[in-house]
């Protein structure tokens, strides 16, 4: 009697060891390519430079600067401490509606791990 699909002897193909070694090698750069995103500074202008924003990889914000000019001087610092936290807050809602809907993508293939 003949045997339907499978491979001869019953063992994995070779091919399948080198495919896990891939997947595990793609894994760790993965893994590193975002360490090095999240250590990342961006810094953005606006206004002509009146404002001035540098934020992490990781949408936190890490240093926020306005010109004297844009608001009154007396109240420089607890506007920028206000901006910082609502911005912060913006972003912690953008990384939650983004996990829930990679979530919701990922769901069905389960235990891969990547």
């Amino acid at each position: 009697m003949s045997k339907r699909g499978g491979f001869p002897g019953g063992g994995m193909p070779g091919n399948m060891n080198n495919l896990m070694k891939q997947a595990q090698r793609m894994q760790r750069q993965m893994e590193q390519s975002q360490k090095d995103m999240e250590e990342a500074e961006f810094t953005a202008k606006a206004g002509g430079g009146a404002v001035e924003v540098t934020v992490s990889g990781k949408k936190e914000i890490r240093k926020l600067t306005l010109s004297p000019d844009v608001v009154d001087p007396d109240d420089i610092e607890m506007l920028q401490d206000l901006i910082v936290a609502a911005v912060n807050e913006a972003f912690g809602q953008v990384d939650a509606a983004n996990e829930k809907m990679m979530s919701s993508l990922t769901g069905g293939l389960g235990g891969f791990g990547f």
